[in-house]
């Protein structure tokens, strides 16, 4: 209920500030608005205000909405409102209407992410874990431990701040982006310089966690294998595994880390596991056989794999201090806060757009294309995280459609832009048939991204 809330609250949102745009526009044109629907299909609600002409809906279909305005293109128009249509205005005010949908968008974005950063936004500190040998990081000569402080002369202070930056730095390679300078702080508060290679990313390590390929991993403190919590009924309970319990060796494996014992029961569903125990001063050798549950597959190929992973009920013990001590609070004053969004926006927009660009290339997977359930899903869990994680959600996705509708596709406002910028190149409108045939390519390219889109939406959730 709470994704299903969430989502349909981002959709009437960011669509009734798209279509107020266009309808604010408009009646500054002196264009007469007939109908300001949110969501398509049947009428389920109408109201009229008094001395406004504009029919305001809600209809069925949650997934959009529209503005209808008096155009002789679209129905016949009465005599007296012949000067209001919209395909009677100046091309200029055509294309300010239109563009002012995606516009505000961008100025939503803008306002949320002013909020944001007056208000404070939470993140991890952009300090880094084990640096493995032989990736460009350790190449560089950066160590685990060190706080990253910079990255060409711009100040990163949050790891997704980092990954931001670093993101945007990839993929300017094309442009000859081959190196990075970075400015970082040791543990012990020594200032340090690196230059980080770039140039061994391919495109197609956008489709991971590209970050893994350069050697750059979020520090995360070490969790010893000591049981914090055990399930009630578990396996574990049964096994006879106690809160305090410190695993020293699983099936004659030293485990040194929490993962270590994780791994090892994961891969043994069904199956004895021999672990040896300190209770105390006391040694104890305990067996436990893992109950098997359904886990993700190893790959994400349609139709979805799933396999069986072991699980015995218990949990670590966790020292709250050392996981507090990785958060960070990223907040500036309202002048400052305003740069920052207004950053954030255009950099958020470029980097959308080069991404498309490369799918469209074939250079970057369309695996990374989501559609409705993933942006359900992921309105969820922002909910569920919070305010802030669900107005950044709302930011991030209002720059989506704002650049979505920009581009140069018939039937989105980017295409009509088109028509227009052709028009004021010729001096005369776009024939009705080259209208018809850019509808029916708008038709088919939209029609096909959505499909892709779509099945990535099932196929993530399908396989895990």
């Amino acid at each position: 209920m709470i994704t299903l809330l969430a989502f349909v609250g981002a959709i009437a949102l960011l669509v009734v500030f798209h279509e107020y745009g266009h309808y604010w526009v408009a009646r500054r044109c002196g264009v007469k608005v007939l109908r300001f629907s949110l969501g398509f299909g049947n009428v389920i609600y109408s109201k009229r205000f008094a001395g406004n002409d504009t029919e305001w809906v809600i209809s069925a279909v949650p997934l959009g909405g529209y503005v209808k305005m008096v155009d002789e293109r679209e129905d016949e128009v009465a005599p007296e409102d012949l000067p209001y249509a919209f395909n009677r205005k100046p091309v200029l005010q055509r294309m300010a209407i239109v563009a002012a949908g995606p516009l505000a968008n961008f100025l939503l974005a803008i306002v949320l992410y002013w909020g944001l950063f007056v208000h404070g936004v939470p993140g991890l500190k952009p300090t880094l874990g084990d640096v493995p040998q032989g990736t460009p990081a350790a190449v560089a000569q950066m160590q685990s431990g060190e706080t990253i402080l910079s990255i060409d002369g711009e100040a990163v202070p949050s790891w997704q701040e980092l990954h931001w930056r670093l993101l945007d730095l990839v993929l300017k390679q094309g442009d000859g982006q081959r190196e990075i300078s970075i400015e970082a702080q040791s543990a012990s508060g020594t200032s340090l310089r690196h230059v980080l290679d770039i140039s061994g990313l391919e495109a197609k390590d956008m489709d991971g966690d590209f970050l893994d390929k350069l050697g750059l991993h979020l520090y995360q403190p070490v969790v010893l294998p000591v049981i914090g919590d055990v399930v009630e009924g578990s396996v574990a309970q049964r096994a006879g595994l106690q809160k305090g319990d410190h695993i020293l060796r699983a099936n004659g494996a030293t485990m040194r880390r929490w993962m270590d014992v994780v791994e090892v029961i994961r891969a043994h569903p069904g199956q004895a596991v021999q672990m040896d125990v300190r209770r105390g001063a006391s040694a104890l050798q305990i067996t436990v056989v893992p109950q098997g549950v359904a886990g993700s597959g190893p790959n994400n190929s349609w139709p979805g794999t799933r396999n069986t992973v072991g699980k015995i009920g218990a949990g670590p013990k966790v020292d709250d201090a050392k996981w507090q001590a990785m958060f960070t609070e990223v907040s500036y004053g309202p002048l400052e806060a305003l740069t920052q969004s207004l950053r954030k926006t255009w950099e958020t927009s470029v980097i959308s757009l080069k991404m498309m660009g490369k799918m469209v290339m074939g250079e970057v997977s369309m695996k990374n294309l989501s559609g409705p359930i993933t942006i359900a899903d992921y309105a969820g869990q922002s909910a569920k995280m919070g305010v802030v994680a669900y107005l950044s959600f709302l930011a991030l996705i209002s720059i989506s459609l704002g650049v979505l509708n920009l581009l140069p596709v018939p039937l989105l406002d980017g295409g009509h832009l088109l028509y227009y910028v052709a028009e004021l190149v010729k001096g005369s409108p776009v024939s009705e048939l080259a209208w018809e045939i850019g509808q029916k390519i708008g038709i088919a390219l939209l029609g096909t991204l959505m499909v892709f889109a779509v099945y990535n939406d099932i196929n993530r959730f399908v396989s895990g």
